[in-house]
């Protein structure tokens, strides 16, 4: 039996995490890993206390019709990312690579060619998280080194979603 890659173990963890998601269109997860030991975990779903998106049985921006990578002020929930960052202490995440691992509702499948969106990478980047990898399929990644964000700022030419 081959041993799996140390990234792909992270996202297969990313992946677990996903499951706990209350979102009824996406459910990512997050991992966020430092010298090897994991540092933090997150989900999507309603900030602590609020009714999540599973429980109403209705999800907003899929009633409008509201593409991926829009309007996610009218999302009920916390994203992944950023679960995953309240959760932890700075000084610990400074220098850490952050694992995303998103899957559609509807069929199960990956999200390919997914990405955080513009509020997490500024989250992102302002943790100190040096990498993210993100999940295109069950072998296969991307890596981003967080650097990129701050160079390419998208919300310099009002690029929106991902």
């Amino acid at each position: 039996m081959e041993r799996r890659d140390k990234v792909n173990y992270y996202l297969d963890l990313a992946d677990v995490v996903s499951k706990r998601g209350t979102c009824l269109r996406r459910r990512y997860g997050a991992v966020i890993v430092k010298n090897d030991e994991v540092i933090s975990t997150g989900y999507v779903g309603a900030p602590r206390g609020r009714k999540n998106c599973s429980d109403l049985g209705v999800c907003i921006r899929q009633k409008m019709h509201i593409p991926r990578g829009e309007r996610y002020e009218l999302c009920r929930s916390v994203h992944a990312e950023a679960n995953a960052i309240i959760s932890a202490e700075r000084e610990r995440m400074i220098g850490s690579a952050l694992y995303l691992s998103g899957r559609e509702v509807s069929t199960g499948e990956y999200i390919r060619n997914s990405n955080s969106c513009s509020m997490c990478k500024r989250m992102i980047i302002n943790a100190g998280i040096e990498t993210v990898y993100i999940r295109d399929d069950e072998d296969h990644y991307r890596t981003i080194r967080v650097q990129d964000w701050v160079e390419h700022d998208e919300s310099l030419n009002g690029v929106f979603g991902y």
